[in-house]
This record gives structure tokens, sequence and C-alpha cells, in this order.
């Protein structure tokens, strides 16, 4: 019986509470989840690959006990390619609203073409943390709202350094 390898990328800048949910759930279906944490040029983040990937690392580490989960880079290739080079053979994508859906839909059927054998499979996020967002995460942040609900506290600590560091903080 051949090990079922899943696929969770993102930029996770940082790694929400909504994400980690969707990590939890996404290793309930697969006997290995790989979480690709991305570089995206179009998004300017918060923090550097090495320091998402670290947060992502320790975010992850309580669900461990339960399946195996990897952290990797995703750098400058294709998703589909990414997810072959890891013997993935399905690709779990978050979704809030109907506006991430038509996006997510589009993605996924552009990787379906480049590469069929690769299944996408969309997670609606809890009720819980449907409406929370990195982007939203951020901005609350950085005016000084409280972000308790929506990151751990070391993620909170991280950012609110952060933020002092870039002299942003209100």
């Amino acid at each position: 019986m051949s090990e079922h390898i899943g696929v969770y990328p993102g930029t996770f800048d940082p790694i929400t509470y909504g994400h980690l949910n969707l990590v939890e759930r996404a290793a309930g279906l697969v006997d290995r989840l790989i979480i690709g944490v991305a570089v995206n040029e179009h998004k300017n983040s918060l923090f550097s690959l090495e320091d998402r990937l670290a947060m992502t690392e320790e975010a992850v580490h309580k669900f461990r006990t339960k399946s195996v989960i990897i952290v990797k880079p995703l750098i400058d290739t294709l998703l589909v390619n990414f997810a072959k080079e890891n013997n993935a053979e399905v690709i779990f994508r978050g979704l809030r609203a109907v506006s991430d859906f038509e996006y997510e839909f589009k993605m996924c059927v552009m990787n379906r073409r480049l590469e069929e054998s690769i299944e996408t499979v969309f997670l609606m996020a809890s009720e819980k943390h449907q409406f929370v967002s990195s982007v939203f995460v951020k901005e609350i942040c950085k005016l000084g709202g409280d972000i308790s609900t929506m990151v751990s506290p070391e993620i909170a600590a991280k950012m609110i350094a952060r933020y002092k560091e870039l002299g942003e903080l209100k």
C-alpha cells in the first residue's frame, strides 16, 4: 500500500489559527503532509522566508504526534512541480468566502492542465476562522489591535517585535 502525500502551500506570513485548522484537517486525510512555505513577489512579506519557515515549524509541532508533517520552502517553481517532486497526489487549499473560490478555482483548473495526476482538495475554513487572513492580522497588529484569537502568543510577540523593529507599530 503506497503512502498518500499531500501539499498545503501558502506564504504563511504569519501562520494563523485558520491555517493551523486546515493543517490539522488536511493531515488527517493523508499519511504525510508537506507544508510548502512560498515566496510570493506580489506580496509584501512582513517576515523573511527563513522566519516564516521557523514559525511554521514551531506552530505545527503539536500536530506531528498524529501525522507526519514536513515544512519546506516553495521557491521558484510551479506548485504542481513542487507537488510532483515530493510525490504528492493532492494539493490542499483553504476557502474562506466566495471571493476565494473564484481565484482558487482558476488556479485549480490551471494546475490540472499542467499536471492532471494531481488533485486539488478544497477545505472550507472553520466557522471560527472564516474571516481570518494574514493580511487582516498584520493590519490589526500594526494598528495596535488584539490578535490573540487569530495567532498564537508566540507569533503575536514576533509580529509586535517586527513592527517595532520597522518603526511601524501604532
